[in-house]
């Protein structure tokens, strides 16, 4: 969708990003434990390349990378995870996944796993207000974006259906046990 845009309207917006400051499991509130999540994807590391399968630029429809984790403490009844983008053109974080009740007994997200219909996960709603993947977009000539994929160990189970972000941090706030953080990145 954005890669029609004009590089000169994503140079001219080059400075207008939130920051990784503002992503969820950077709040006060939900950052305030000392536990760590050990994050990561086999498709590309800490601060890597998102491979272009998984962005709009796909030549097929995109699916979400795959992570998997390790190091969940004991009293971990879910894990919920939620995927931003650090350095959109807004003044928060673009959501491009939200995923709660993950079984605390599985420890990975293959290939694919945020789409609609998932057995796995309750997929919440991204910016463009779905449920499921929304993949990179950034605008051409805006630089390089940061994709913060923030995963919870919860000591509870949310119940909600569909939730947006505020839903998200509402449900999680004072649940956190553990939080991990992979970035990847992609750029036009």
């Amino acid at each position: 969708m954005l890669e029609k845009l004009p590089s000169a309207v994503g140079r001219t917006l080059r400075r207008v990003r939130p920051g990784l400051d503002r992503i969820v499991s950077r709040r006060s509130e939900i950052a305030s434990h000392g536990l760590t999540l050990q994050l990561e994807s086999p498709v590309f590391g800490e601060g890597g390349i998102i491979p272009v399968r998984f962005t709009a630029d796909a030549d097929h429809e995109p699916s979400s990378p795959p992570l998997r984790w390790s190091a969940v403490p004991d009293g971990t009844r879910s894990i919920a995870l939620i995927v931003e983008d650090a350095d959109s053109p807004t003044i928060s974080p673009l959501v491009h996944a939200i995923a709660i009740g993950i079984s605390p007994l599985v420890d990975e997200l293959v290939d694919g796993a945020l789409v609609a219909g998932s057995q796995m996960v309750t997929l919440g709603k991204s910016s463009n207000l779905k449920a499921g993947w929304m993949p990179p977009d950034p605008p051409p000539g805006h630089g390089v974006h940061q994709y913060a994929f923030q995963l919870f160990a919860l000591d509870n189970f949310p119940e909600l259906e569909r939730p947006g972000r505020h839903a998200f941090v509402d449900a999680i706030r004072g649940h956190v046990l553990a939080h991990g953080l992979l970035v990847g990145t992609y750029s036009r």
